[in-house]
Protein backbone atom coordinates (compact mmCIF):
# COMPACT_ATOMS: atom_id res chain seq x y z
CA UNK A 1 0.00 0.00 0.00
CA UNK A 2 1.72 3.44 -1.26
CA UNK A 3 -0.92 5.81 -2.77
CA UNK A 4 -2.04 8.67 -0.99
CA UNK A 5 -6.12 7.48 -0.91
CA UNK A 6 -4.75 4.13 0.95
CA UNK A 7 -2.08 5.44 2.78
CA UNK A 8 -5.41 8.03 4.12
CA UNK A 9 -7.48 5.10 4.50
CA UNK A 10 -4.93 3.47 6.61
CA UNK A 11 -4.97 6.62 9.00
CA UNK A 12 -8.85 6.37 9.32
CA UNK A 13 -8.37 2.93 10.34
CA UNK A 14 -5.71 3.11 13.00
CA UNK A 15 -8.14 6.90 14.40
CA UNK A 16 -10.58 3.55 14.74
CA UNK A 17 -8.54 1.60 16.25
CA UNK A 18 -7.34 4.43 18.97
CA UNK A 19 -10.84 5.34 19.10
CA UNK A 20 -12.65 2.25 19.97
CA UNK A 21 -9.59 0.31 21.60
CA UNK A 22 -7.36 3.23 23.15
CA UNK A 23 -4.47 1.47 21.45
CA UNK A 24 -1.78 3.09 18.76
CA UNK A 25 -1.83 0.97 15.97
CA UNK A 26 0.83 -0.31 13.33
CA UNK A 27 -0.09 -1.62 9.94
CA UNK A 28 1.30 -4.97 9.10
CA UNK A 29 -0.96 -6.21 5.85
CA UNK A 30 -3.50 -6.78 3.61
CA UNK A 31 -5.35 -9.47 3.88
CA UNK A 32 -8.55 -10.52 1.33
CA UNK A 33 -11.14 -12.38 2.56
CA UNK A 34 -14.16 -13.55 1.58
CA UNK A 35 -17.25 -14.73 3.71
CA UNK A 36 -19.78 -17.51 2.04
CA UNK A 37 -22.95 -18.54 4.00
CA UNK A 38 -25.45 -21.01 2.94
CA UNK A 39 -23.51 -20.63 -0.72
CA UNK A 40 -24.11 -16.44 -0.66
CA UNK A 41 -21.32 -14.05 -0.43
CA UNK A 42 -22.01 -12.44 2.76
CA UNK A 43 -19.32 -10.17 2.53
CA UNK A 44 -16.07 -9.86 0.09
CA UNK A 45 -13.01 -7.01 0.46
CA UNK A 46 -9.99 -6.34 2.10
CA UNK A 47 -9.00 -6.09 5.53
CA UNK A 48 -6.24 -4.66 7.04
CA UNK A 49 -4.10 -6.31 9.59
CA UNK A 50 -2.75 -3.86 12.63
CA UNK A 51 -0.05 -4.99 15.55
CA UNK A 52 -1.34 -2.80 18.50
CA UNK A 53 1.14 -1.45 21.66
CA UNK A 54 -0.91 -0.43 25.32
CA UNK A 55 -3.66 -2.65 25.04
CA UNK A 56 -4.20 -4.98 27.86
CA UNK A 57 -5.20 -8.28 26.24
CA UNK A 58 -4.14 -8.13 22.20
CA UNK A 59 -1.32 -7.53 20.62
CA UNK A 60 -2.96 -7.10 17.01
CA UNK A 61 -6.53 -6.01 15.26
CA UNK A 62 -8.17 -6.36 12.64
CA UNK A 63 -9.69 -3.24 10.45
CA UNK A 64 -12.06 -2.42 7.66
CA UNK A 65 -15.13 -0.20 6.58
CA UNK A 66 -17.92 -1.26 4.31
CA UNK A 67 -20.59 0.82 2.26
CA UNK A 68 -23.86 1.67 4.18
CA UNK A 69 -26.95 0.97 2.47
CA UNK A 70 -28.24 4.07 0.91
CA UNK A 71 -25.68 6.25 2.05
CA UNK A 72 -22.35 7.72 1.15
CA UNK A 73 -20.88 6.83 4.16
CA UNK A 74 -18.98 4.06 5.35
CA UNK A 75 -18.96 1.50 8.88
CA UNK A 76 -15.53 1.06 9.90
CA UNK A 77 -14.97 -1.78 11.63
CA UNK A 78 -11.96 -2.68 14.01
CA UNK A 79 -11.83 -6.61 15.90
CA UNK A 80 -8.94 -7.36 18.13
CA UNK A 81 -7.33 -10.45 18.18
CA UNK A 82 -8.21 -12.22 21.25
CA UNK A 83 -9.72 -15.79 20.31
CA UNK A 84 -11.97 -17.05 19.10
CA UNK A 85 -11.26 -14.18 16.68
CA UNK A 86 -7.70 -15.18 15.51
CA UNK A 87 -7.49 -14.20 11.49
CA UNK A 88 -8.74 -11.46 9.63
CA UNK A 89 -11.72 -14.23 8.16
CA UNK A 90 -12.58 -14.99 11.91
CA UNK A 91 -12.99 -10.88 12.26
CA UNK A 92 -15.15 -10.55 9.84
CA UNK A 93 -17.14 -13.27 10.88
CA UNK A 94 -17.29 -11.94 14.43
CA UNK A 95 -18.51 -8.38 12.66
CA UNK A 96 -21.18 -10.08 10.46
CA UNK A 97 -22.40 -12.38 14.02
CA UNK A 98 -22.74 -9.14 16.39
CA UNK A 99 -24.34 -7.11 13.39
CA UNK A 100 -26.65 -9.91 13.17
CA UNK A 101 -27.48 -10.08 16.91
CA UNK A 102 -28.07 -5.97 17.53
CA UNK A 103 -30.37 -6.26 14.25
CA UNK A 104 -33.39 -8.84 16.31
Amino acid sequence: MCDSIQMKYLEQLKRVIADLHSAKATWIESVPVKEEFQGQIVWEGIVEVFDVENHPTATRCYAWSSPIERSRKRKFFAVLHVPPVTSAKDAVRAAIVQEYKTKL
